[in-house]
């Protein structure tokens, strides 16, 4: 998890809106192990270790379903602190009849899904970064088979019922843009973040402090996809973590310098991208 703190920038946090807030906790809470570490009429806020959030949810009032060919979420992405948690979990979704897809990425071994609202989801665990190969142009990744006996070969004794790991924490977050060179403009000039792998010429992964990917974008739902609208299914916002209160001033000076509205609302600081996805930018 040493990308996941001082010195780097990452994904702290990821806020969802559902159309249904018992059924949402019933497959957070009940399917992937997460606590409610919160809980009102429309929202909840999720932990895996009882004290730091990870997910949140908001039910909104008369809500649209998922909006397809938009800008905004693809998915966000749950890191577990071990491989022989990724097997728990495996076994345990495998159990309980859940279908996902999976794959070996060479930085990590991954599955997906999507929750009850087309929200998508990957739960994953790192290859040891020893092995991650750099070069010029990058991190080496790939999406290769996933060997699911040699994964659950590391699985231990089954927790009943499941729990999230408590080290468990969102490692990236991978969004639909509408445009690619905006984006990565953006990230990089606006936040910070390094270009660490092209895929063709329709996503980016970016990161900080050589992590493979805190961030990565795409458009796979085309160019110009309009932003998701605010009331519907979707991505509501995510929190980006700086190190440092300087750290967070450079990246709202030069936000500005790049003409992005940054909002600043007692500690509050929120910016939206060139595609709409809504950022609050934290310590």
């Amino acid at each position: 998890m040493a990308y996941h703190q001082k010195p780097a920038t990452y994904v702290g946090s990821v806020r969802l809106r559902i159309a249904n807030l018992e059924r949402s906790l019933q497959f957070y809470q009940q399917l992937l192990g997460f606590k409610i570490l919160e809980q009102d009429s429309n929202s909840a806020r999720l932990t895996a270790d009882g004290k730091t959030e990870i997910l949140s949810l908001i039910q909104l009032e008369g809500i649209m379903p998922k909006q397809e060919r938009r800008a905004g979420l693809y998915h966000f992405a749950i890191l577990l602190p071990d491989r022989s948690d990724l097997a728990q979990l495996v076994n345990h979704l495998a159990k309980g009849g859940m279908r996902f897809g999976s794959a070996n990425h060479l930085v990590s071994e991954a599955i997906y899904f999507d929750d009850p609202d087309g929200n998508g989801i990957e739960i994953y665990a790192d290859t040891p970064p020893s092995t991650w190969i750099w070069s010029e142009a990058g991190v080496d990744m790939s999406s290769k088979p996933l060997d699911f006996d040699d994964l659950l070969r590391t699985s231990s004794a089954q927790k009943t019922p499941f729990e999230m790991p408590e080290q468990t924490i969102i490692g990236h977050i991978h969004l639909h843009v509408s445009n690619l060179q905006d984006a990565e403009k953006f990230y990089t000039a606006g936040l910070g973040f390094e270009v660490v792998h092209r895929f063709r010429d329709n996503a980016l992964f970016l990161s900080t402090k050589k992590y493979h990917h805190h961030i990565a974008m795409n458009t796979w739902n085309g160019v110009g996809a309009p932003p998701t609208p605010e009331n519907s299914v979707g991505l509501d916002y995510f929190t980006l973590i700086f190190p440092t209160d300087a750290a967070r001033q450079d990246a709202i000076s030069n936000l500005r310098t790049l003409k992005a509205a940054v909002h600043v609302e007692g500690e509050g600081i929120t910016v939206k991208d060139p595609s709409g996805n809504s950022i609050k930018l934290s310590l």
